[in-house]
């Protein structure tokens, strides 16, 4: 891929630079630019705030059932027209600076082996160079593998609390009219019987530690 402009020589001829990956550089465009891992792979900051503006405009789209980003820009209002705008030039930003060819990902996963490698190889602690660790009794056994009542008890009032949330919600767009307001009705009543589900299934799970 071009990354550079064109530059007009002598005689009409033109001089064009081909960016390359180099190991340790984004995998995307190539730069080298506060380069950060980003879905397992290294991306610039430029190409990570691209993609987060993308993620943005499909969760938007899918929190509301909204047709699909991509094509026409058609908008059921503003708030949706302006994330499917930024979106698509979010998307042009990204495939004008794409690579010619893609690194091979075996490639980028050995460049990335040597940070791991002195992760692991780091120097231990004196605490952790000590006696050995014993293994652990039945019991810590029991307690790693068993349901915490307390922690089960506050997940079970997050919910309900969760719960009381999505009710209102629903309450407040009941009888609202429009494509959007249908689409967050929809969206609340899916979270209402998640949240049922889950708490049908810690019941359960109190049910077998008693």
């Amino acid at each position: 891929m071009i990354d550079a402009h064109s530059l007009n020589g002598p005689a009409g001829t033109t001089t064009v630079r081909i960016a390359r990956w180099t190991p340790g550089g984004c995998v995307w465009c190539g730069s080298t630019d506060s380069v950060e891992t980003f879905r397992n792979e290294p991306r610039c900051g430029l190409c990570r705030e691209k993609e987060a503006v993308i993620d943005d405009a499909k969760h938007f789209i899918g929190m509301y059932g909204l047709r699909p980003l991509g094509g026409t820009l058609a908008s059921e209002d503003e708030e949706e027209r302006e994330y499917r705008v930024t979106a698509r030039d979010a998307r042009e930003v990204l495939n004008r600076i794409r690579l010619e060819k893609l690194p091979d990902p075996a490639a980028v996963r050995k460049a990335l082996r040597p940070r791991a490698a002195a992760a692991v190889n780091a120097p231990a602690s004196p605490s952790s160079t000590s006696a050995p660790a014993k293994a652990p009794t039945k019991k810590s056994q029991a307690g790693v593998t068993g349901i915490d009542a307390i922690e089960l008890q506050s997940r079970v009032e997050k919910l309900l609390t969760q719960l009381t949330a999505v009710d209102e919600q629903i309450t407040a767009l009941d009888g609202a009219q429009g494509l959007p307001a249908r689409a967050r009705m929809k969206d609340l009543e899916r979270q209402r019987t998640t949240v049922l589900t889950t708490l049908a299934a810690l019941e359960k799970a109190r049910r077998r530690t008693n």
